[in-house]
């Protein structure tokens, strides 16, 4: 097998694929444009669910891209050799193109020719079928043409191998996922995804042939896509003969600097697990203030606190009782910054972030001990040489004070704690927390139904308006859209008053009653901006962009979906306004009432 670097494994991969007509796409925010159903973009799909659903992608329907990613679903895995919150997903697509056969055959011929990896430590996994969709044998049969036995092809049922949609509704499809030998001893019942790390993922193809709707129906799509998915991360590593991804060249320094801030050693197996955690939270949260998402206590402002929260305590775990966020950040944007210039850009808002998060956090953990005194004063008093679970879980969940450190000061104190009720309560916080995300999130341009479209189409007239009545220098900032109501970000100091926001609605809904056309065409950035379009999401757009013109009111730089006329919007009501942040404004609205 060959020895490669990050950045090499992007360019070969992209190469491979450019010379088979794949165009090269930039990799989207971390934060999603217009969709309500994630917090993070957690896979390439996200930024092309408008094409996956038959948009048009002014790029052609042959695409590639290397897309910054978060998953926090399954964070409790990190600190393990291969799960990360933060990862780079390789991502090669067919929107209406290519099928099955090509995508297997591609994905082997990079992996075996590409970067000789030995076939024989290769397994894939196919969709067994369901009521909902049949077996996948035409998977499993070109695998075979390909050259995997039948013993390692392995029929698993949806939970396994059936991607999507994310959130409520939208693509989806049967995958085949492609798995690495690691070497570790074999088990009774151990196959590809069986969890125990004798197989590591690396691939993912996945076959978008089917769309959920918002009812839960499973329809065919007018036209089927191929979406793969492959971690860097965990490639390098195989590539390299690693069997941590943390050795890999964009993350062993970061555990070198930790060591190094620490004064233990990474190898050491009793801190092992938390140099992974506070390396990939605090590389996490680089990443997701770089794109905007600063801290805070709602939504993606919410899990980015938490994972800067989660890293200082792992830290206090690990000894450390300075600053030391803002100091390993620095690192990660030396690391990626030449991928990623964002990281660059926002350098010192990013290092500003991180020190007050740090700042405040610490201070929450002094008012916890605080806390932590009085309680102990209530224990003594009833005589008692036990901490209850209950008192050691507020302490963690209120004031943020981490497990060990409660341990820690019980000891010098001469009493225990129950930790297994502790536990108990943090798995049952654990899993009403993921229940009530489940719900929270629904809808976003994935389910692309005709209120959606006509939502995210009156965002062009609001901004449009917004600008007339309030100035060129508004611009949009941001945007979310659910079935029932769309959420509009902008740029603007002050609270806009009654009279303006009754000018703005007045003048979308003039727009609307005029019945324009809505049309676009199709050209590279530089034309577009010449053409006066709005455009201020910067990197995000390729070669090609498409324009949407809505009559003579407005010209924007957008990926769709888009109503036809704007006479099926609706009437238009701004239903609130508020501030979300330092010179940012958000109106909600609603139409059709």
């Amino acid at each position: 097998m060959d020895t490669l670097t990050v950045q090499e494994l992007r360019e070969r991969y992209q190469r491979f694929f450019e010379v088979r007509g794949h165009r090269p796409i930039p990799s989207a925010s971390l934060l999603p444009e217009n969709d309500a159903s994630v917090l993070f973009t957690t896979a390439g799909m996200h930024p092309l669910a408008p094409y996956l659903l038959g948009e048009t992608h002014p790029l052609g329907n042959r695409l590639v891209d290397v897309q910054r990613c978060i998953r926090t679903g399954d964070i409790d895995e990190v600190g393990d050799p291969s799960h990360l919150t933060f990862f780079e997903m390789l991502g090669n697509w067919s929107l209406g193109d290519y099928f099955k056969r090509e995508s297997l055959a591609w994905s082997y011929e990079f992996l075996t020719q590409e970067l000789h990896l030995d076939p024989a430590q290769l397994a894939v996994t196919v969709f067994a079928g369901d009521a909902d969709a049949p077996r996948d044998d035409e998977s499993a049969q070109i695998w075979l043409s390909l050259g995997i036995p039948a013993e390692r092809i392995h029929f698993l049922p949806k939970e396994d191998n059936w991607w999507g949609p994310v959130g409520n509704a939208g693509p989806c499809g049967p995958d085949s996922e492609i798995f690495f030998d690691t070497g570790r001893p074999d088990h009774p019942g151990c196959r590809p995804g069986c969890g125990c790390g004798k197989w590591l993922e690396i691939w993912n193809n996945v076959f978008m042939a089917y769309r959920k709707t918002a009812q839960g129906d499973l329809v065919k799509l007018s036209h089927a896509n191929v979406d793969t998915g492959m971690g860097l991360e965990r490639t390098i590593a195989v590539i390299n003969g690693f069997d941590d991804v943390y050795r890999i060249d964009t993350l062993a320094p970061l555990i070198a600097q930790l060591e190094s801030l620490t004064g233990y050693a990474y190898a050491e197996p009793q801190h092992t697990r938390p140099f992974r955690i506070v390396v990939d939270h605090i590389r996490a949260a680089t990443f997701a203030i770089a794109d905007g998402a600063l801290p805070g206590n709602v939504e993606a402002g919410y899990i980015v606190r938490r994972l800067i929260r989660r890293a200082i305590r792992y830290g206090y775990d690990l000894g450390i009782r300075q600053p030391f966020c803002a100091q390993m950040a620095k690192t990660v944007v030396q690391l990626l910054d030449d991928a990623y210039p964002i990281l660059g850009q926002r350098r010192v808002v990013i290092a500003n972030e991180l020190t007050c998060e740090e700042t405040r956090f610490k201070a929450t953990l002094e008012r916890g001990l605080h806390e932590y005194r009085k309680l102990i004063e209530r224990v003594r008093r009833v005589g008692t040489p036990m901490i209850s679970g209950e008192s050691a879980f507020d302490l963690y969940e209120t004031f943020g004070f981490p497990l060990p450190l409660t341990l820690e000061l019980a000891r010098e104190d001469g009493l225990r704690v129950d930790e297994n009720r502790f536990e108990a309560l943090l798995i049952e916080h654990k899993e009403t927390s993921r229940r009530g995300a489940a719900q929270k999130f629904k809808g976003g341009l994935q389910d692309q139904s005709e209120q959606t479209t006509r939502l995210h189409t009156a965002t062009h007239l609001l901004h449009t308006a917004l600008r007339q009545v309030l100035g060129a220098s508004v611009r949009q900032m941001g945007s979310n859209i659910t079935p029932e109501r769309l959420r509009f970000d902008f740029s603007y100091p002050e609270a806009l008053s009654d009279a303006q926001l009754r000018e703005v609605e007045r003048l979308v809904n003039e727009e609307i009653m005029r019945d324009d056309a809505i049309s676009y065409t199709v050209m590279p950035p530089a034309q577009a901006i010449e053409s006066g379009a709005l455009a201020f999401f910067g990197a995000k757009y390729g070669d090609m962009v498409k324009v949407y013109s809505i009559g003579a009111f407005s010209r924007e730089v957008c990926g769709g979906p888009h109503a036809t006329r704007t006479g099926e919007l609706g009437r238009l009501t701004i239903i609130k306004q508020e501030a979300v942040g330092q010179g940012v404004r958000r109106i909600r609205a609603v139409i059709g009432v």
